[in-house]
């Protein structure tokens, strides 16, 4: 992996936007002093700087398929007092009267034995409050996804067990038969306590060659998790993977197919790295954004677009930037995800020991947490963004 040092060039928003993203901007009258206040759009020189006085010059937005609402600049550190949290149920209530939805921040963490938390309750806490719904996913701990739950019912979490034969099914076997094995050593293995409101990851990384007959696995499997009660997300591919012509192996289609019908009980789990630390969007979309090739492929396939869960996000297994680049990077993420409903959440990778990072992402608990709590998207009822080039 190729790690430099960062450097971010001090650009005028209306440049930014204009020439980077290749937006049209439109001013919008300020707000009353009842209504959600206004705010500007967050540029990468802005991170780190002291927040402004509050101004009466006229705010901008930028129209896509959604709507990007952000409130002043972070500080980092944040100021103190920290300024409160926007009134979401009041944003809501306007949006939905004008035919629009509210979409909020949905990066959240990955968490596991070890490492360092310090401030993912107090996260938790302050989202739950707000009424802000959080993404926690967790391998072998359980405690951070039932904490999370117990904070806010509302919070999407993931669960995967490591080790061993938890980790992948027997390719050997026909992909039926696997199924129910697997799923049954899951089952066995889950801690005592396990909330079915949390969804099960129950592999890691396939085998992107054997797409048959992992549909076939997939499809099964999702059939047992349905049969049992339980939330269960399919795959979890490497970023970068699988291939588009996986996706349409009869197989796959047709568990694509059972998916669509169950959107709170099946999902697709993706891992989405830059593999640079230094640009989140080496790439685009083919490692961040990979996502928007399945919805294509879907779309293509007269297919209803799939939950999906990222349940690995980031930079790389051991490389997290400084927290003003970081929150520069999830900005552009958080609105790139926040443009399609389906795409439920990623998980900024990683909290947990043994990789020598859970330091570094601690760093961001504090930032993201004040990011989450004064921005959010709107975006329009039934929006089925297809033009990956929207979010370049």
């Amino acid at each position: 992996m190729k790690i430099k040092q960062s450097t971010h060039l001090v650009i005028p928003l209306a440049l930014v936007l204009l020439t980077v993203v290749g937006l049209t901007l439109f001013p919008v009258a300020c707000t009353t002093p009842s209504s959600p206040q206004p705010a500007i759009v967050l540029t990468p020189s802005d991170y780190g700087k002291a927040t402004p006085e509050p101004t009466h010059e006229m705010p901008w937005r930028v129209q896509l398929p959604l709507i990007v609402r952000a409130s002043p600049p972070l500080a980092l550190p944040p100021p103190s007092p920290t300024p409160a949290p926007l009134d979401f149920e009041a944003v809501r209530a306007d949006l939905q009267a004008r035919g629009q939805e509210l979409a909020f921040v949905k990066i959240g963490f990955h968490v596991g034995p070890g490492g360092n938390q310090r401030g993912l309750g107090e996260y938790l806490e302050a989202l739950a409050a707000a009424g802000v719904p959080a993404f926690i996913k967790s391998v072998d701990d359980y405690a951070p996804c039932a904490q999370a739950l117990d904070y806010n019912p509302e919070n999407i979490t993931v669960f995967r067990l490591t080790g061993g034969d938890l980790e992948l099914p027997d390719y050997n076997l026909p992909a039926e038969v696997s199924a129910e094995q697997h799923w049954a050593r899951i089952l066995d293995a889950l801690p005592p306590g396990f909330d079915r409101r949390t969804w099960l990851e129950v592999m890691n990384e396939p085998d992107k060659e054997r797409a048959g007959w992992l549909g076939r696995f997939a499809f099964h499997t999702a059939q047992l998790a349905l049969r049992d009660g339980y939330k269960f997300a399919a795959f979890g591919w490497s970023s970068g993977e699988p291939e588009p012509k996986h996706w349409e192996t009869p197989e796959m289609l047709n568990f694509l197919n059972l998916a669509a019908q169950h959107p709170e009980q099946i999902a697709v789990a993706l891992h989405e790295y830059s593999y640079d630390v230094e640009d989140i969007a080496n790439m685009y979309p083919y490692l961040v954004g990979r996502f928007q090739a399945l919805f294509s492929i879907c779309d293509r396939n007269d297919t209803p677009r799939p939950t999906v869960l990222i349940t690995e996000w980031g930079w790389g297994s051991g490389s997290v930037p400084p927290p003003d680049q970081a929150m520069t990077d999830i900005a552009w993420a958080s609105r790139l995800y926040a443009a399609y409903p389906q795409a439920k959440g990623a998980a900024i990778w990683y909290l947990g020991g043994g990789y020598g990072i859970a330091d570094q992402a601690q760093r961001l608990i504090l930032p993201l947490r004040e990011y989450a709590l004064r921005n959010y998207f709107v975006v329009q009822q039934d929006q089925q963004p297809a033009d990956s080039s929207l979010f370049q």
